[in-house]
């Protein structure tokens, strides 16, 4: 056992995890979802649900997962193996690996579209364009979607096949503060285009309506934060495994929770001054491709901050790819007794194979529906509504009743070498608050769900582009 330990690679530094577990949590939901999300709820209303949310619940789940995967110093399925042997408990931890090998197949699929858009924008092929058009066109034309999936299934497999510190860490030290740049010059220039719309905009981000606070809005926001910070997927307790014994694991939970949430609300102070406060309802991914490009086209300089914009979506597309592809290369190597650099390549030619049936399930006249729903959408709701939240109660029902109090105090003051005076709070949390939370958020997803299959679908609606668009202009 120690020789396997002593084999087993690991983050190089504090700066590493905190970037790579970040880099996970921040991704294209960050970009487009949470500024529709809280355009939709209520503005700064919604705003400081969210932050109550994500400080005092996000955290405490968080910091669960890191504890698993720390004290185990295992992969997702591992780590239950080793704390709760001969037990069901395991069960959870595949339910992570396969919430992360879905989520990674459809998430891969959106990620090529953004390479095709960093090449439609760089030879500036979106003036005077149906955009919606071209972009319903664009997923018709089935293997070429594949094409850049599997581009970006193969990107991502580079940085994991080098390891954790060689291959992840470094890439996470560079992309990450990479991507905070970016976003925060083009949040910069939205806010010096117009002086009306970012009044506006910057009124409905910060000035909060506590009148627009209900059951709605509060159901949103949990669902927000806990999908936001890549929770229930695996994905921490691999990361949580590679961070080393002396690290401070809350400050830790803490700095990833800060930089996933300043991401958050550096993407709303680039749309809402843009858009005077308007987004569309219920978005789908299409919004970053029928919407950008056309705000885009009506701002100076437009044509390098199309590219600017694509680009960063492409960097938190990957930071997140990145993470998901760990999880099944962690479980593969670990489990099933195979080398990392054959692990990486098994679960990259295994994503790509799945991967396909999502990006031509949306096709028009695809083969590849069930029950009039596509496999992308299949995969989406899969995981999304179903794999992620039970992941997300059953580990911390585990940390709070099963590893029990001892341990996780053990866990987050390094066996006493730190205090940790909140910890009594957070255990109370993770054992009692947080199952109830995260059922919540369960049961309001499939009602969502039931009532959207109610209504007729579009993934924009086309009066609602309209009024975005007669904003923009």
């Amino acid at each position: 056992m120690a020789e396997e330990k002593k084999k087993r690679d690991g983050f190089g530094s504090k700066l590493g995890i905190i970037a790579a577990a970040a880099g996970s949590a921040i991704g294209l939901g960050n970009i487009y979802r949470f500024p529709c999300e809280l355009g939709n709820n209520g503005g700064a209303a919604f705003l400081l649900v969210y932050l109550a949310v994500v400080i005092f619940l996000g955290i405490p789940v968080m910091l669960s997962e890191l504890v698993i995967g720390r004290r185990s110093q295992s992969n997702s399925v591992g780590a239950f193996k080793k704390l709760a042997p001969k037990s069901a408990w395991p069960v959870v931890g595949y339910m992570g690996v396969l919430c992360g090998f879905l989520i990674f197949a459809f998430y891969s699929t959106v990620s090529g579209w953004i390479v095709e858009y960093i090449i439609k924008a760089v030879s500036n092929s979106f003036d005077g364009r149906d955009l919606a058009a071209d972009f319903k066109t664009f997923k018709d034309l089935g293997w070429r979607n594949v094409i850049w999936q599997a581009l970006f299934i193969f990107l991502t497999g580079i940085v994991v096949f080098k390891g954790v510190k060689n291959g992840i860490e470094k890439c996470s030290k560079i992309l990450m503060p990479l991507l905070l740049v970016m976003l925060v010059a083009l949040a910069i220039r939205a806010m010096t285009l117009d002086s009306v719309k970012t009044e506006a905009g910057l009124a409905f981000l910060f000035r909060p309506d506590f009148s627009k606070i209900n059951g709605e809005v509060i159901i949103r926001a949990l669902g927000q934060g806990f999908f936001s910070l890549s929770l229930g997927m695996g994905v921490m307790i691999t990361y949580g495994s590679y961070v080393k014994k002396n690290d401070n694991l809350t400050s830790t939970a803490f700095s990833i929770v800060l930089a996933d949430t300043l991401i958050a609300i550096l993407a709303g102070l680039v749309i809402f001054p843009a858009l005077g406060g308007i987004v569309p309802k219920n978005p789908d991914f299409g919004f970053i491709f029928n919407v950008f490009p056309k705000l885009f086209s009506e701002m100076p300089g437009g044509y390098w901050l199309c590219i600017f914009f694509f680009v960063l979506l492409a960097i938190a597309a990957l930071t997140s790819t990145i993470s998901l592809l760990e999880v099944l290369v962690a479980y593969i190597s670990e489990e099933l007794h195979m080398k990392r650099q054959w692990a990486t390549v098994v679960a990259c030619v295994g994503t790509m194979i799945i991967g396909s049936f999502a990006s031509l399930s949306l096709m028009s006249d695809t083969p590849f529906a069930i029950g009039g729903k596509s496999v992308f959408e299949l995969m989406d709701f899969v995981s999304s509504n179903i794999l992620l939240p039970i992941g997300g109660v059953l580990i911390v029902v585990f940390v709070g009743w099963k590893l029990g109090k001892q341990k996780f105090f053990e866990e987050v003051t390094n066996e006493g070498s730190i205090k940790a005076s909140f910890k009594r709070i957070v255990f109370f949390i993770i054992r009692y608050l947080a199952p109830i939370a995260i059922t919540i958020v369960l049961i309001s997803g499939f009602i969502k769900k039931e009532e959207d299959s109610d209504n007729t679908t579009q993934p924009v609606p086309t009066e609602q582009i309209q009024s975005v668009e007669d904003t923009i202009q």
